[in-house]
């Protein structure tokens, strides 16, 4: 996948990626309820190491959190880490704890789990938030139930789906995002209200 531009339902944002395996975490961000805000590559860190030699590293991305830290994330497009990158990570991870931050090497998700999330981040854009219907949406899973069931006692399942759609992708509802989503899946209403209800 070519670099691209992904509209993030954080905080209302484009966030620039540079390929697939970027974009795939820069989704994993945005789903994610603690980080608030995230941006491409926004720092560069450059020493020198104790054999004289000048060394650089420039994380893929930055999350802020909701507790005001940072998190550094470098994107692997692999489960190997390189024994280059991974001096790397050592080094910055030690600059940036002592701060207060963290940094991690995120390494390709679960297929399904990655899957799911492309599925419903289709969904996370205001537009289909529901208005009346999500209030609707969340009352008709506060017991937990099968996907299709507490959709059709909603309505029309084609105007339903896309509230439903977008309460998983905010956090409003849940189900287990670790096994393919069918219309038999699991679905539940968090005890408390999603975090992005933009």
């Amino acid at each position: 996948m070519a670099p691209g531009w992904w509209w993030s339902a954080t905080d209302g944002r484009l966030v620039r990626y540079g390929s697939g395996v970027m974009r795939t975490q820069v989704m994993l961000l945005d789903h994610d309820p603690e980080v608030v805000a995230v941006a491409c590559r926004p720092v560069e860190f450059v020493w020198r190491e104790p054999d004289g030699s000048c060394l650089e590293h420039a994380p893929h991305l930055m999350a802020r959190l909701d507790d005001g830290s940072g998190l550094l994330v470098a994107c692997a497009g692999r489960e190997e880490v390189s024994r280059r990158l991974a001096h790397r990570a050592e080094v910055v991870a030690a600059a940036v704890a002592s701060v207060g931050w963290r940094y991690r090497i995120a390494r390709p998700p679960d297929p399904v789990l990655a899957a799911n999330l492309s599925w419903l981040a289709g969904y996370r854009h205001p537009r289909y938030r529901g208005g009346a219907l999500a209030g609707r949406v969340a009352e008709a899973f506060q017991r937990s139930r099968p996907l299709m069931e507490g959709v059709r006692g909603l309505g029309d399942p084609v105007g339903v789906l896309p509230v439903v759609f977008h309460a998983l992708w905010n956090g409003a509802l849940s189900a287990p995002l670790d096994a393919p989503l069918h219309e038999r899946v699991t679905v539940t209403a968090a005890r408390t209200v999603g975090r992005r209800q933009a």
